[in-house]
């Protein structure tokens, strides 16, 4: 088949325009076009009045290499690329050692069942409960003030992605298609077969559910095992004579402990005390940038207007979205972060006596606000306190958002006009934020480091003359956004293994090496590849371990 790119076409037009316009383009006869796939379907909004399809088809014709040849100075027509996903082996049938897989988020669910379709049989480790447990304890926490701090919007089944918006558009650099490969597994798992095309993909937080759910069965009747409740505390290491180091398994908090010499660790950001025994241990470590902010919402309504004109409704269109960036004089940098077309601001701590925010949106995305982080860039040198320096800052922020909301998990809040001015908020306007439990209006320039709070005032207005009405009064802020990615990296190397501990395979938001569903699922596929070789002995791949992440789940 043949790639088209750029065909563009009014919003509006009848189905049959597209074969049409395929035909017009390529100056073929309706005879010789023999199938039509449609590969990615985006919009051009850059002109509200007169807003685009765009499309990229992959088309079948009756002499491929003469219409190439016809079409040679066309830079938008190539051989579509080889998209299957093709495994690296299969276990052999002696197969005498099972990876572990620590954490079933996406990167962990993509490793496992990657590694069950080789026939490796995979052993996941789950601190957290399954995916309908997990929901009730999480529901708990937003409906009755209650906090579990194993199963929540952090922990269990599914992982920090369950609850989000379901993004599963990345920035990531993917020369092998992967992210077609998790994509597909989603789309088997129940997932809408659009997710293949349209430009922005989500799937929402109830369909997550039931795919994550199904993922599961597949890997348990390939011979994997999923342990929930099974929170690891310890690493079995062994050193040679000549000082290496070498996994030979994990500790459970039980007492119980599994031997092997793979072990995959999907941890998720939020898993302090995971990563402190790490640290402990001497697995090599080291502090990264990541950002730290607030929650804003806004009507819906007025970022479709802001955003589509006109065309604000249309069905095709959906929610609008946005990304913002402004760099402050003081040198940071301001930027929107995982926005939620019509979706909540929801509650994500995962340890008592402290605060923390994220988004999420259903499916339909039909909730009156829009809300999205509001985050400041921060580095190691902004927490000098060591490789966990970010992880205390977390803390210290999160407990102090405790503080100003209340002490009972409500998180503190304020109109956007009143943090402009300076002044605590009394009283909310037109704009009624969706956090659960609940907010309490204050005063939030204590609830983050005067350098952040100066560079959000400074972004607000600039982001109201890209998005008219961004800094309205009655917007609301809720606070805080910590958890935007991990403060830590447990670095790897190009074989993806621990760089002093070998068989030790650091993967996903966690470890530094995604930041969303859709890049975890890839590493995690990346990483299974990586075990597979390493047992089959084959020679390890191009790894690009350190492959830039991308910025939102």
């Amino acid at each position: 088949m043949l790639r088209l790119t750029e065909l563009k076409l009014p919003i509006d037009h009848p189905p049959e325009a597209l074969r049409a316009a395929i035909l017009a383009r390529l100056k073929l006869a309706d005879a010789a076009l023999r199938e039509i796939r449609i590969h990615k379907r985006a919009y051009d909004a850059r002109k509200k009045h007169a807003l685009l399809l765009v499309y990229t088809v992959d088309v079948a014709v009756a002499d491929e290499a003469a219409l190439l040849k016809q079409c040679r100075k066309d830079p938008h027509l190539s051989p579509t690329p080889d998209m299957d996903y093709r495994f690296v082996g299969h276990a052999p049938a002696d197969l005498d050692e099972r990876p572990i897989v620590v954490g079933f988020g996406p990167c962990g669910i993509f490793a496992a069942l990657v590694l069950a379709q080789m026939g490796f049989k995979p052993i996941v480790l789950e601190r957290g409960k399954a995916v309908r447990e997990r929901t009730q304890d999480t529901w708990g926490l937003w409906r009755k003030h209650v906090l579990d701090p194993e199963s929540n919007v952090q922990f269990g089944e599914g992982g920090a992605g369950t609850f989000s918006d379901g993004k599963l558009h990345s920035q990531i650099k993917d020369a092998r298609h992967l992210g077609r490969k998790v994509l597909t597994e989603f789309v088997k798992a129940g997932a809408p077969a659009e997710i293949l095309y349209v430009s922005k993909p989500h799937i929402g937080t109830f369909r997550l559910v039931g795919m994550v759910e199904t993922m599961r069965h597949e890997i348990e009747s390939l011979g994997g095992e999923i342990r929930f409740r099974q929170r690891v505390t310890d690493l079995l290491i062994e050193t040679d004579s000549a000082g290496g180091k070498r996994i030979a398994g994990v500790q459970l908090a039980d007492g119980e402990t599994l031997a092997s010499r793979h072990v995959v660790l999907a941890l998720g950001h939020s898993a302090r005390d995971t990563v402190e025994m790490l640290h402990t241990r001497g697995v090599y470590l080291e502090a990264k940038p990541f950002s730290i902010g607030f929650r804003i919402e806004h009507p819906q309504s007025l970022i479709d207007r802001a955003r589509l004109g006109p065309n604000a409704g249309n069905p095709l269109l959906g929610a609008a979205d946005y990304k913002l960036v402004h760099h402050a004089s003081n040198g940071r940098s301001v930027y929107s972060f995982c926005m939620c077309p019509g979706g909540t601001v929801v509650a994500a701590t995962s340890e008592p006596g402290r605060v923390a925010t994220n988004g999420m949106s259903q499916y339909s995305r039909n909730e009156r606000n829009a809300n999205a982080g509001i985050v400041v860039g921060i580095t190691p040198a902004d927490y000098p306190d060591g490789v966990l320096g970010g992880i205390a800052l977390q803390r210290q922020l999160e407990s102090r958002a405790f503080e100003l909301g209340g002490g009972n998990y409500d998180a503190p809040a304020q109109r956007v006009g009143d943090f402009l001015a300076g002044t605590p908020s009394t009283q909310l306007g037109s704009v009624e934020p969706s956090y659960q439990p609940g907010v309490r209006l204050t005063d939030l320039a204590d609830a983050l480091p005067d350098y952040a709070i100066a560079a959000i005032r400074e972004a607000l207005p600039a982001f109201d003359k890209q998005i008219k009405g961004f800094a309205m009064d009655d917007a609301v802020l809720t606070g805080v956004e910590t958890r935007t990615s991990s403060p830590v990296r447990i670095t790897r190397g190009d074989d993806f293994q621990s760089l002093n501990v070998k068989g030790l395979y650091p993967a996903g938001e966690g470890a530094g090496y995604a930041g969303g569903i859709l890049s975890a699922g890839v590493d995690g596929i990346k990483v299974a590849e990586a075990v597979a070789r390493d047992v089959l002995g084959l020679p390890a791949a191009d790894a690009g371990a350190r492959a830039n992440p991308d910025c939102g789940y």
